[in-house]
């Protein structure tokens, strides 16, 4: 049985005014500065660290700065998160 013929698709190429130019492409391309990714793990530590203490010592020290975080009750959880989703906005500017 002969074999049929095989097509080939075109590959797409895109219109020279949508294509980037040289020097605006390298320049997208940069690797971000070191701090970027220092920033965001120190930010996801923090995070973590702020909703542990908060859980661990609830009521149970009389420390001056852990009964302020007692006393702020459930807003030591969005200031957690808060760190935690600060992280995620600074993990997406890494390259």
């Amino acid at each position: 049985m002969p074999k049929s013929t095989v097509r080939k698709k075109k590959v797409y190429t895109a219109p020279a005014e949508l294509r980037p130019q040289g020097e605006a492409a390298a320049v997208r391309r940069r690797p971000s500065p070191v701090w970027v990714p220092a920033l965001a793990v120190a930010l996801v530590v923090i995070g973590i660290a702020w909703l542990v203490t908060y859980y661990l010592t609830q009521g149970f020290f009389d420390v001056d700065w852990l009964s302020t975080l007692a006393d702020i009750r459930y807003w030591n959880l969005a200031i957690g998160f808060g760190f935690l989703v600060a992280s995620l906005a600074v993990f997406s500017k890494w390259r």
